[in-house]
């Protein structure tokens, strides 16, 4: 009977002991004067199944350990102020959360607090032609005079992409009143993000100023002579490896004929990696050289092509030679692609790019994919290789990715772009 009344008897559950919470996060000083601390921080991030109960406020002098809890009952704000303070003592200040498994782990202030009336925070009064990149060139003086408020007696610090300066690269001399930072002889390698940071007490201010060193660009990669006919040669280059620690902003393009010897610029301020020259003398070999440029100007040397260009004279017998005729068939190859568009609606407006091949490619457009052929809201244009798509009076539904597609009996090629139509504002 007893061993059926056991059996029979319910079994209570286990009983689990409640965890603390995580230690509250962010504890920063928002207020200090000379008789009370103020602190704020936020919600721990793990609370438990009970809830949050409270914070306790703590504080102890330096270099000592006697905690003293500053509010008698906890409280549910994330601030609270510390009053009735001695001025002139050197605070430590901790938080913790507490819930039914007890008081977590303390936030505590990385750095003691000074109990002293602030008079001025500091401030930071960051000239308006710093709040952007500041640009200088390889060479020359860099000189930033910084001013800011604060008082007592702010410190200032200065670090450069989160390191302290080097005292053998940039200077910084300090007053009550401004910072400079003066660099005597800038370099490509002073480029980097500035930060100042001025400091009373807890409180602080802190600004970034982004300089960018630049210099003349280097030549470009290479040049070469891709084809000549007429009285033209085309040439195609690449970037250089060295811009100059700022964008290319384009090419200089000159010539030179073997008789004279002497460069001629032809181009100038040119953008593109590739460019036909045209008006060439019968009968000279010319040679061909590309300078590159960015903001500061023109790079100090330039690439030179490798062959010369060779322009036949008119009405001279030709005897071929017994061998095979080149083919000069050539696939379809675009020389200038499409680019991304925004239009009005009602306004009409054109897409161009330009293609080569032999024989001369067919030109197909599309529009998301999707042959337009002989719509009327298209007009189609192919001149000497150029080709336009003019859409008339778009309307918002006009708007998608077009497709230029060129064939012949060599392969294909087709280039796209972006359409935006967007309405009058």
């Amino acid at each position: 009977e007893d061993t059926a009344a056991a059996a029979a008897a319910p079994v209570a559950p286990e009983a689990t002991a409640e965890v603390t919470t995580s230690e509250p996060l962010n504890l920063t000083v928002e207020d200090v004067n000379d008789t009370s601390l103020t602190l704020k921080w936020r919600p721990p991030e793990m609370i438990g199944e009970s809830g949050l109960n409270g914070y306790t406020v703590e504080y102890c002098k330096d270099q000592t350990n006697d905690w003293v809890v500053a509010n008698p009952e906890l409280i549910v704000s994330n601030r609270y102020v510390i009053k009735n303070l001695t001025a002139g003592d050197l605070l430590h200040a901790r938080v913790k959360a507490v819930n039914a498994g007890g008081p977590s782990n303390p936030a505590t202030l990385s750095e003691p607090v000074h109990i002293r009336e602030v008079v001025d925070r500091p401030k930071i009064r960051l000239p308006r032609f710093l709040r952007a990149r500041l640009v200088k060139q390889v060479g020359e003086q860099v000189n930033l005079v910084i001013p800011f408020n604060g008082k007592p007696k702010p410190v200032v610090t200065w670090t450069k992409d989160g390191q302290p300066l080097d005292p053998k690269k940039a200077n910084v001399r300090n007053t009550n009143k401004d910072s400079i930072l003066f660099v005597r002889k800038a370099e490509r390698d002073d480029s980097g993000k500035y930060e100042m940071c001025v400091k009373v007490d807890s409180f602080e201010d802190k600004v970034t100023i982004t300089i960018q060193i630049v210099e003349l660009p280097g030549p470009p990669t290479s040049i070469k002579i891709v084809d000549t006919w007429g009285f033209n040669a085309a040439l195609e280059w690449t970037p250089p490896k060295d811009s100059g620690n700022t964008e290319i902003t384009g090419y200089a393009v000159q010539k030179s004929d073997k008789k004279t010897g002497e460069w001629f610029t032809v181009l100038e301020h040119y953008h593109q990696l590739n460019a036909t020259v045209s008006d060439l003398i019968m009968g000279n070999s010319y040679s061909f050289r590309v300078f590159s440029e960015n903001k500061v100007g023109r790079s100090e040397q330039a690439s030179v092509t490798k062959t010369a260009a060779r322009i036949q004279k008119t009405g001279i017998v030709y005897e071929p030679p017994e061998y095979k005729e080149h083919d000069f068939g050539e696939a379809p190859k675009f020389t200038t692609a499409l680019t991304d568009r925004s239009a009005t609606v009602g306004y009409t407006t054109k897409l161009l790019c330009s293609v080569r091949g032999f024989p001369k490619p067919k030109i197909e457009w599309m529009k998301n994919q999707m042959i337009i052929g002989d719509d009327p809201k298209y007009r189609q244009m192919n001149n000497q290789g150029v080709c336009c798509l003019e859409i008339r009076k778009p309307c918002s539904f006009d708007g998608g990715v077009y497709t230029c597609r060129a064939k012949n009996d060599h392969g294909e090629a087709s280039v796209a772009c972006k359409l935006e139509v967007k309405r009058k504002s």
